[in-house]
């Protein structure tokens, strides 16, 4: 079985708004709503875990009511950090079967045909994480020196990232460690070696409102 536990735990800080950027309208729509519509085009039967932060929760079911969105889900409570709020969405799936995407809520453009072939790659492999080349000159600072760095040896990881459950379940019993960034992260401190593929420049994640008027723009394209 298929699951994905969508985090949607971030504020507007970066974005000057009050409103959680998951709830902020794209298109006529929240944000929010776009990730879980794609996963459930991908497969109809997956296992949708939305992750909320508690005092966001009755909002999300008022949206949900006022736009009749009625993709079948559940929500987890969120933490204070993505490593707590992604322990939580993990917990609530039972069993270890299946294979489970970990995807951002802020992302969503995300392809069906990337969301297919991240799930059919960590089936084979044991993970699965979209990664992009970075199209600009990267500069690594150090003090107030800076040195070059090869791009060619470097990408900008993305999500959905996919696991086997019970890989990733187990890796996120180690205690929480602030270089844990992402799923892969928290999944190779473990020892799992991460396998990377092809990611999609339009599967931007929503951090800045410049980010929201690209995502429209790229929708009504």
């Amino acid at each position: 079985m298929n699951h994905v536990v969508i985090v949607a735990g971030g504020m507007g800080t970066r974005m000057k708004s009050d409103t959680p950027k998951q709830f902020m309208q794209l298109a006529g729509k929240p944000v929010a709503f776009y990730s879980i519509e794609r996963f459930y085009a991908f497969d109809n039967t997956i296992n949708i875990i939305l992750v909320l932060p508690e005092k966001h929760v009755s909002e999300w079911k008022e949206l949900c009511a006022q736009h009749n969105f009625t993709i079948p889900h559940t929500i987890a409570l969120g933490g204070p950090t993505r490593f707590h709020s992604v322990k939580s969405g993990l917990h609530s799936i039972a069993g270890t079967e299946g294979i489970v995407g970990i995807h951002d809520g802020a992302r969503p453009l995300i392809n069906p045909v990337l969301i297919k072939e991240a799930y059919a790659v960590a089936e084979k492999h044991g993970n699965a994480v979209p990664a992009v080349a970075p199209a600009e000159t990267v500069r690594e600072l150090h003090g107030a020196q800076s040195k070059q760095l090869n791009r060619d040896h470097l990408r900008l990881i993305q999500t959905p990232q996919c696991f086997k459950l019970s890989t990733l379940k187990r890796a996120y019993d180690a205690p929480y460690n602030e270089v844990f960034t992402d799923d892969a992260s928290v999944a190779e401190d473990m020892g799992e070696r991460i396998h990377l593929i092809e990611g999609d420049r339009a599967n931007l994640k929503i951090t800045t409102p410049a980010d929201l008027t690209i995502a429209e723009a790229l929708l009504n394209a």
